[in-house]
């Protein structure tokens, strides 16, 4: 089961690189215990299951027509593989928009279509893909975008194939949802040759300065997810992600304290709510923090692990207009 992509790249060490063209990953029912995010080349045994989320991360070629990300039942080219998912964003239309579908015994379904692509030509994208127990669920650059129900049976899916107009740069398999409450698992990260590189998506991208700010121009909304990733520096003192609003109010604020080894959730008013679990944060580790915006409130999920909720209001989270994040780290990617 070996990753081929055929097309342009740019190889970098250790054939770490970004590819466009054709993809296609062999997936075997045996999981591992361990996850990652990997380049498209090499050899991984993966499959989707209920539960799981894969992740693609990737650039849009200014010139693109279209991709897709199949979700394969066998890697045959004659007869053609049965595809439970097909995801198929296309962008030379009038209109860009998606279009899923399923194809059984080489004959396509009725095929479902969204508008108002969440993806732009020129741009990097980050499209998690969450399987349920009904259907499957994508989010892009943290926005909930779409859910697609089975028709055929996950358990069949054992190919990953990425076709079309794409700058493939990292793929990732997390064994759990990292929302799912006491979590253990989590996608270790494949440090590079490279300082400059990013250890998590096995590409060259500058490092986030810190304290680093992002803006939030339509608030939070339900589905929505901010996703961080970095390195604790040698002597930590603390990390801090503080949402504020157009007022400049500070209505919900995530801190880590390395002096007591404390997370905390601290209200505008000062008051500190501290989250009952190991602390995770560790020096010269890397780090992948999870925010999801849910009806009621936000959920925390730490290098994998669920770590619960804080409850806000819907109105406040629609109010939020910028994410603040400063401490003892390096930052190689913020996604909002």
């Amino acid at each position: 089961m070996r990753v081929k992509c055929a097309g342009n790249s740019r190889e970098g060490k250790g054939k770490l690189g970004r590819h466009s063209g054709q993809c296609l990953e062999k997936v075997s029912e045996n999981l591992e215990s361990q996850v990652g995010f990997h380049s498209v080349e090499g050899e991984h045994r993966k499959q989707p299951q209920k539960g799981k989320m894969v992740t693609l991360q990737g650039v849009v070629p200014l010139d693109a027509r279209r991709f897709q990300v199949d979700f394969q039942c066998g890697c045959s080219v004659h007869p053609r593989p049965d595809i439970a998912i097909h995801f198929n964003p296309r962008f030379h239309t009038t209109k860009p928009h998606v279009i899923c579908n399923t194809l059984y015994l080489e004959r396509w379904q009725a095929e479902a279509r969204w508008p108002r692509l969440g993806l732009q030509r020129g741009a990097s994208f980050l499209i998690l893909f969450l399987f349920g127990n009904e259907e499957m669920k994508v989010s892009v650059n943290g926005q909930h975008f779409l859910h697609y129900r089975y028709r055929l049976p996950l358990s069949r899916v054992d190919t990953l194939g990425i076709f079309g107009d794409i700058l493939v740069e990292a793929v990732g398999f997390l064994n759990i949802s990292p929302f799912a409450e006491g979590g253990i698992e989590y996608p270790v990260g494949y440090p590079s040759p490279s300082p400059s590189m990013c250890p998590f998506s096995l590409i060259s991208v500058p490092l986030q300065e810190v304290p680093c700010s992002r803006a939030l121009p339509k608030g939070l909304w339900p589905g929505q997810v901010i996703v961080l990733r970095g390195l604790v520096l040698p002597e930590p003192k603390d990390l801090t992600l503080s949402l504020r609003d157009e007022a400049a109010h500070v209505p919900v604020t995530l801190r880590a304290s390395f002096a007591d080894r404390t997370l905390a959730w601290i209200a505008p008013w000062g008051c500190k709510k501290l989250i009952s679990a190991p602390f995770l944060f560790y020096p010269r580790r890397f780090f992948e923090v999870l925010l999801l915006c849910q009806e009621g409130g936000l959920k925390l999920a730490l290098n994998g692990q669920g770590l619960g909720a804080t409850g806000v209001h819907r109105q406040v989270l629609e109010q939020l207009r910028e994410l603040r994040i400063s401490g003892s780290v390096q930052l190689h990617c913020v996604h909002c």
